[in-house]
């Protein structure tokens, strides 16, 4: 199928076109520096787990120091209450040995 204005080789596929355009899509060349840069990014995705590591150690250790204040602060105020109960009651006794004498 020509056309009748083009000349006759218009229609015909240029082989070593084509190759070159298959050689193009199936051998891409490689960027120089490619391997420097994933090394680049394996020593900072390392980096990264070395640093999630640390943080979920990190995590692990304040929320037992958490639960350790927390329990500490709930008897703190259960002895908080004890002893202002103990002085209202001496205070009540105080002042009803006040009234009485």
């Amino acid at each position: 199928m020509q056309v009748a204005d083009a000349p006759p080789d218009c229609n015909v596929i240029d082989r070593k076109q084509e190759a070159h355009y298959i050689d193009r899509m199936t051998n891409k060349p490689e960027t120089p520096g490619i391997g420097e840069e994933i090394d680049r990014l394996e020593k900072q995705v390392g980096i990264l787990l070395d640093t999630v590591d640390r943080l979920q150690k990190e995590n692990r250790s304040l929320r037992a120091q958490q639960d350790t204040l927390s329990t500490e602060r709930a008897n703190l105020l259960e002895k908080h209450d004890m002893v202002r109960t103990r002085v209202e009651g001496i205070i009540t006794r105080l002042k009803s040995m006040e009234s009485g004498a």
